[in-house]
């Protein structure tokens, strides 16, 4: 699979609120720049090039030096139901008030096999 090209709209921006570049998320998992690509390759990640640039990968996404624990299987889950990365994206961070929070919020709160059944639910 090949990186992200999509542009996002200003709504699904502002949902993600912060960002961070390929070189930072490398940074942030004590990973090399190519790791780092490859994760997103791998689908263990998602990101999106915003203003022409490299893709960039919602902060929300890692926590403590890795990435968040569930994520990656939401995001196969979400791939599977036909979302492609923008629209995964926006699903993850749209609030939700059965949850409370978004699936994201969950998914960080340790909440991921409730998330992954929802997101396997989008596909029926």
């Amino acid at each position: 699979m090949t990186l992200s090209v999509a542009q996002i709209d200003r709504e699904t921006d502002q949902l993600v609120g912060e960002w961070l570049t390929l070189t930072e998320v490398a940074r942030r998992l004590n990973l090399s720049t190519g790791r780092a690509k490859q994760l997103l390759k791998d689908r263990k990640l998602i990101g999106v090039r915003r203003g022409g640039g490299e893709p960039q990968v919602p902060a929300a996404f890692l926590a403590d030096g890795d990435v968040v624990k569930g994520l990656p299987g939401t995001l196969t889950v979400l791939l599977d139901a036909g979302y492609d990365d923008v629209e995964s994206l926006r699903w993850l961070f749209t609030p939700d008030e059965t949850l409370p929070g978004s699936p994201v919020d969950a998914i960080v709160a340790g909440r991921h096999t409730e998330v992954k059944r929802r997101a396997q639910a989008l596909a029926f």
